[in-house]
């Protein structure tokens, strides 16, 4: 089974288990990029009012949907029916929100352009040599990119020193169940890199570690755009999708 169609099929399993436990959260009174109680927050992302917005990765929406009250017009695209319908129960006719059940790349390719293209710890599920020329292509010039990717985990294994997947630990909120899915974790230089070679540039990386002293876990947040002189033209051909990529919490 392909690398990402499996993960698809593991935020499957933790959506249709978040269905089930009929848990309602609340709508976002703090923004935050992975960890609860750190920094930065929505500032990270300047005005979105009037811009045309994609949250990669979306899951429940809330992000997506706490944006679209702010006046953008936000995309919010996942992979995985399960979370997608979780997304649907919850928002089911949102003004300035649309959610899609689709690859992120597949979607890239036939959408119009991003002013701004945001992700929540998402990015890393997919194989970045598939989704930063699609990323890329996917923005106006002197649109920005904002994602957190994770940096090191809970056990304290810090980032890999080459472009490689690796095995880490999804875990469903409510039990004691792991499921295995592969990661691309990687260090803040060679995620510049990869973006220099897609035709973005890096604007900021900050750190964001767990507020616990007992939890190792760290995400980088990385702050990116295409260059303005950048002009409109032929959209760079990224390798094809499989059959699905990517899903959120």
């Amino acid at each position: 089974m392909n690398t990402e169609t499996h993960t698809v099929e593991t935020w499957n399993i933790y959506g249709a288990h978040q269905l089930a436990r009929k848990l309602q959260l609340p709508e976002l009174d703090r923004w935050d990029w992975g960890i609860p109680d750190t920094g930065p927050g929505i500032e990270a992302l300047g005005d979105v009012k009037g811009l045309r917005v994609l949250d990669v990765g979306s899951g429940l929406g809330r992000h997506a949907a706490h944006l679209a009250a702010l006046g953008a017009e936000v995309t919010a695209v996942d992979a995985s029916p399960a979370q997608h319908q979780r997304a649907l129960a919850r928002y089911p006719d949102t003004p300035g929100l649309h959610l899609v059940c689709a690859d992120a790349v597949a979607h890239l390719r036939d959408a119009d352009p991003y002013d701004l293209i945001y992700s929540i710890g998402s990015m890393p599920y997919l194989n970045p040599d598939r989704l930063l020329p699609a990323l890329a292509n996917g923005l106006k010039p002197g649109g920005r990119l904002v994602f957190t990717a994770l940096h090191t985990n809970s056990h304290g294994t810090g980032p890999s020193a080459e472009v490689t997947r690796r095995p880490e630990i999804l875990r469903l909120p409510g039990t004691t169940e792991d499921h295995p899915v592969d990661m691309w974790v990687l260090t803040p230089q060679l995620w510049e890199g990869l973006l220099l070679q897609h035709g973005l540039t890096m604007d900021s990386v900050t750190a964001i570690d767990s507020p616990k002293p007992d939890n190792h876990l760290s995400y980088r947040l990385y702050a990116g755009r295409r260059p303005q002189h950048v002009p409109s033209g032929p959209r760079i051909s990224a390798p094809p999708p499989p059959n699905t990529a990517l899903g959120s919490t």
